[in-house]
């Protein structure tokens, strides 16, 4: 563990990785002319179209955590460079529906087998993808994305918070 880490609160690090793997994956799919965030609508596209489903673009927000707004930002983004397809759903005029094009399915297929190896890269201190400890660390992320965001409503409000610290002096807090 880095001297950085060694004091850090869980948000902290969860912050810290979570930025990593962000830059990571940008970096890695960036020669396929995608972003991480379209990486990840890509990616879940692919995924829902092999299992027969063509979701809204509400749907695909609620599937990958994104705000609609920024979905359907990124959507139209990935419409324009010929990835993805959006289209009026008849039985709701509101809702938009997406798919990927063929091109777009090319695209997919190559930047998953690109993260794919990145994340065995980046996991290879756990074991790799398919390690027990990564199958582990899975697991308790999953149990922390459950979570609800609804504050406590015994959360400090005055300020109080510096007493819950346990964090480095020269460490910011995300």
């Amino acid at each position: 563990m880095s001297s950085t880490s060694e004091h850090a609160t869980p948000g902290f690090l969860v912050w810290r990785l979570s930025t990593k793997w962000r830059v990571a994956v940008d970096r890695a799919v960036a020669p396929l002319g995608l972003t991480h965030a379209q990486y990840s609508l890509v990616a879940s596209l692919y995924g829902m179209h092999r299992t027969g489903r063509r979701p809204s673009q509400r749907q695909l927000a609620d599937h990958t955590g994104l705000e609609p707004l920024y979905v359907s930002k990124l959507a139209r983004a990935l419409e324009a460079a010929g990835v993805v397809d959006r289209t009026r759903d008849p039985a709701d005029p509101r809702a938009i529906r997406l798919s990927l094009t063929a091109d777009g399915r090319e695209v997919a297929r190559r930047a998953i087998g690109v993260v794919q190896g990145l994340l065995e890269q980046l996991l290879e201190p756990l074991g790799g993808l398919g390690g027990d400890r990564t199958k582990a660390f899975s697991r308790e992320l999953a149990t922390l994305l459950d979570v609800p965001l609804d504050a406590p409503s015994d959360a400090p409000i005055d300020g109080s918070l510096d007493t819950h610290l346990d964090t480095h002096p020269d460490e910011e807090q995300p």
